[in-house]
């Protein structure tokens, strides 16, 4: 058994300490990462305060993983000692349903395994990137481009908040023509924003803080509208192709789904803790739709990062050290980072 030291939570509320704990012995198809930086991802907090009811502890969390691959299996042909590579937010799935066929592990029809809080299809509780180590097979390993070395820290979110934001973007082809809204300026509306712009598509940050506007247009927003403002509301109405919704808080669809034009789309990829109430003839009007997006399949996740890699595109975060994880959650919970903290496992003692 590989031996790894991480951090985990023992319970809904012990916080985040010190673990020792074993991964499995590298097999033929399996590639071994030292982790480098970790992104933590709000999903993790959910998770780690058992907030979505479905936590296994310990729990190790983390799946915006980066590092440097160490060894591979004999049967390994895409990386070799010395890669870089990353990990994602799942690390299996069935293989052999017809989503998986066509390359959408994403939405395996028996569930994919989650790169932590899961069981292994061996029934083995899988742990996470908050770690100096992981063990994945190939297939769920993702390449990064030697050009993205200088900014891996900023590569991390990609694995998660860009791959969530990325996927919908392209599946509704929003490019040059289109008019796109975002919602909410986070850790996933951050890159919604950069990702958007980058397609060339005409687009509008929705935020309720004033103060977010100048950064809003350094990150790529055409015009932001602040949804408090009623009057700023009624002048976007049935003008939008596509909105991205980005938001985990509770708050009213009803308001974006009203600024759709005909056949437009509004798309959640935030996850509120509650379900968010929808009007009927918010839907019938414009024949308007109202949809939602995971990650992506493995192969869009590489043209993702190839993507960003091409485009010098990545996250804005801010690192953090293995000792200050705690009071990081409590400040993601308070909206008080710029976008999404990063945690620097070269701290790790």
């Amino acid at each position: 058994m590989l031996q790894s030291k991480g951090y985990a939570a023992q319970s809904p509320t012990s916080g985040l300490a010190p673990f020792s704990f074993e991964r499995r012995d590298p097999g033929p198809q399996d590639i071994v990462i030292e982790i480098e930086y970790c992104g933590i991802c709000h999903s993790d907090i959910h998770q780690v305060r058992d907030e979505w009811k479905n936590a296994m502890y310990p729990m190790v969390p983390g799946h915006e993983i980066v590092g440097r691959v160490t060894a591979v299996g004999a049967a390994v042909e895409r990386f070799k000692v010395g890669d870089l590579a990353g990990v994602g937010v799942m690390v299996d799935s069935c293989r052999v349903c017809a989503n998986c066929k066509a390359h959408e592990e994403a939405y395996c029809e028996k569930g994919f395994v989650g790169t932590y809080n899961a069981l292994g299809y061996d029934g083995v509780l899988v742990h996470g990137g908050y770690a100096n180590n992981i063990v994945c097979d190939q297939r769920y390993v993702l390449s990064i481009a030697a050009s993205l070395e200088p900014k891996l820290a900023a590569v991390a979110p990609l694995l998660c908040a860009g791959i969530t934001t990325f996927s919908p973007l392209r599946h509704w082809k929003v490019g040059p023509g289109k008019k796109v809204g975002i919602v909410g300026l986070g850790g996933l509306g951050h890159m919604g924003l950069k990702f958007a712009h980058s397609f060339g598509a005409y687009t509008v940050l929705f935020t309720t803080s004033p103060g977010k506007e100048a950064d809003a247009k350094r990150l790529g927003a055409d015009e932001v509208v602040i949804s408090k403002d009623p009057d700023a509301m009624a002048k976007q109405k049935n003008s939008f192709d596509f909105i991205l919704d980005c938001v985990s808080a509770p708050h009213d669809l009803n308001e974006y789904l009203g600024l759709l034009r005909l056949d437009g789309t509004l798309c959640q990829v935030g996850l509120p803790d509650e379900p968010l109430p929808v009007a009927g003839f918010s839907l019938v009007t414009n024949r308007r739709s109202l949809s939602g997006s995971m990650i992506g399949g493995m192969p869009e996740t590489q043209a993702m990062l190839d993507y960003c890699a091409e485009h010098d595109i990545v996250s804005d975060i801010e690192l953090t050290g293995v000792d200050k994880l705690n009071e990081a959650y409590d400040r993601i919970v308070k909206s008080d980072v710029k976008y999404r903290f990063v945690i620097d496992l070269k701290t790790l003692a």
